[in-house]
């Protein structure tokens, strides 16, 4: 091989135009998925100081956010729910007239073409904040299941295109595909949470979906950060329960995880740009530490680098308007 000045690496990074070419990493917004939040009321829009351009929205202003992402480009959105109250058997999160049950009608109605994902978990709607039905100190995995299912069931009925349960309760894919399936539901996808990580980089979120713990934490069944071994194995068992997609949350500090799910599983792979993640970046813009386009693109691409088919992001809709 030909060594310098023969070979100069930098001719293809002269011009943008040349760097364009040359990209190996590309951002297509049909690879991105928006969360959207739905709270009880009419014409409700609550902002939210930890996420800078994010708010709860009552359905009919979520349908109107939902208009505007759409002309803009956007494919998919990700449903959370915000129940009118809460109880220790999270029956909000499957009551057939539940917030985000009552969202996924409305937006059929009004946007037919985008791709609805709802989150399955019951943090949102437990009195206590945790993903699963509370025993003693602990939470009992088995009990849980059950209310995750019929939490699948329902959002499926109600429209929703694919169910991601996060919850991260063993068997928890098993299952949903069973329910799913003993309701006539065959062609509804299941993409999992399947490596889930205890992170403080949802702070913020916790803001949002009025789902901090009561007590305690959730490291008894979120995973620890130190490991990637266990991610693994959590992403076989899912894969082997039925999962049609495996998600990685948080992203950027587990680029690693999500390259090593990519290189053992030839499902889709998925990943979730999380709140702190995106907070963390808007603070520091807000203050003029960065420019904050310029730091979105950059963790953006490092997410597909590393192996991510799909991303959820609180970016998403600006980044329709910069791509």
């Amino acid at each position: 091989m030909s060594s310098f000045p023969a070979v100069r690496l930098r001719r293809f990074r002269r011009t943008a135009a040349l760097r364009g070419l040359a990209a190996e990493t590309r951002l297509d917004l049909r690879d991105f998925v928006m969360p959207l939040f739905a709270c009880p009321g009419e014409g409700v829009v609550r902002p939210l100081e930890g996420l800078p351009a994010i708010a709860q929205r009552s359905v009919d202003e979520l349908c109107r956010e939902a208009e505007e992402l759409q002309a803009l480009g956007v494919r998919a959105l990700l449903l959370f729910g915000i129940p009118e109250s809460k109880d220790d058997e999270a029956s909000g999160a499957y009551d057939a007239d539940g917030i985000v049950q009552r969202a996924l009608r409305e937006l059929q109605a009004r946007c037919p073409e985008l791709v609805l994902l709802t989150d399955v978990c019951l943090c949102e709607y437990t009195a206590h904040g945790h993903c699963g039905v509370v025993s003693g100190e602990g939470i009992d995995n088995d009990a849980s299941l059950e209310l995750l299912a019929r939490t699948a069931v329902s959002h499926a009925e109600a429209g929703a295109a694919a169910v991601c349960p996060s919850d991260m309760m063993d068997g928890r894919v098993g299952r949903i595909r069973e329910a799913l399936d003993d309701a006539g539901l065959t062609e509804t996808p299941i993409v999992s949470y399947a490596a889930k990580y205890a992170s403080a980089f949802y702070g913020p979120f916790r803001e949002v979906a009025e789902s901090t713990p009561a007590f305690g934490d959730r490291r008894s069944y979120q995973l620890d950060g130190a490991n990637v071994r266990e991610a693994l194995r959590e992403c076989e068992l899912d894969v082997r329960e039925g999962a049609d997609a495996l998600l990685v949350k948080p992203a950027l500090p587990y680029l690693d995880v999500i390259r090593a799910v990519r290189e053992r599983f030839d499902l889709p792979v998925w990943a979730y740009n999380v709140s702190g993640e995106y907070a963390l970046v808007k603070a520091a813009a807000a203050r003029g530490w960065l420019d904050e386009r310029q730091a979105a693109l950059e963790s953006l691409t490092a997410i597909k680098r590393a192996g991510a088919d799909v991303v959820v992001s609180y970016w998403t809709g600006e980044l329709a308007r910069w791509l």
